[in-house]
């Protein structure tokens, strides 16, 4: 009875629970080596041409088809123009990518992670990269947020996929970027001023899915959680933080680069 019972749920969830792509690290190559390190070289070299210093970069970790309806991309992180020490001991410059990663084998924990262009696009479905440049003002203040090590102060391990921005409650990714971006913008890191700003200034995206559906995540998916909303659930995206940053003038430019070198506006 209990086989039965585990199977029906393992049915139940593939059928109707939407498939979320969280922030892991490990994922599998669907490319060639040579495929993905010259696709993060182009997005370095674009980054560079435009003169950021610290843009946001998002990546696409599952098919199109799987993902909720209004989500193009399924992680994001903050890239910073760095000194990056080699295995060699040589020290070369390039973009570091600060991301909040799920912790292997335990999904509903996060971490914070530094990595390079290859590792971040190294398991993508889709060689395909978001790229947000904020002005060159709020750039410097994510910069120095990160430098002063405040982005740690900003972090919380519990993690859910849908978390909502406007408390503290849960975090992925994308508000744990939001987080940065607001603690530049207000140049403060109380998490409670932060989240009644964050509520007055920024629209989330809806998450449309059924009440049932996000139910089963509820009580067998570990990094889906909806205790952290009433009513609709609202989450951040890539696209959101873009929109945010639009609407309040603190937006150079906003992209998808693809692996034929195609540019194309986000917003």
């Amino acid at each position: 009875m209990n086989k039965l019972l585990s199977l029906l749920v393992t049915v139940m969830l593939s059928v109707s629970l939407p498939v979320f792509a969280g922030s892991a690290q490990n994922t599998e190559l669907q490319f060639s080596a040579k495929e993905v390190d010259k696709f993060a070289k182009s997005v370095e070299l674009f980054a560079a041409k435009e003169g950021a210093r610290a843009f946001i970069i998002a990546r696409v970790g599952r098919p199109k088809k799987d993902l909720p309806e209004g989500i193009s991309f399924t992680h994001t992180a903050i890239a910073v123009y760095s000194s990056i020490t080699l295995d060699t001991g040589e020290i070369v410059k390039g973009y570091a990518i600060h991301n909040l990663y799920q912790k292997e084998g335990q999904a509903d924990k996060s971490e914070l992670v530094i990595d390079y262009p290859v590792d971040f696009f190294w398991g993508v479905s889709n060689l395909k990269a978001g790229i947000i440049i904020p002005t060159p003002e709020l750039q410097q203040r994510i910069i120095n947020v990160i430098a002063t090590g405040k982005d740690k102060q900003l972090h919380n391990e519990n993690y859910s996929v849908i978390a909502n921005p406007f408390n503290n409650r849960f975090q992925n990714c994308t508000e744990h970027t939001l987080n940065i971006l607001n603690a530049g913008v207000y140049q403060t890191t109380d998490m409670t001023q932060l989240k009644n700003n964050a509520e007055q200034h920024f629209k989330p995206q809806k998450i449309k899915a059924s009440p049932f559906k996000l139910l089963l995540g509820n009580w067998f998916v570990d990094d889906v959680s909806t205790k952290d909303h009433s009513g609709k659930v609202y989450t951040t995206t890539f696209t959101t933080i873009g929109k945010y940053l639009q609407n309040n003038e603190l937006l150079s430019k906003a992209v998808v680069l693809n692996k034929e070198g195609e540019v194309e506006q986000l917003l």
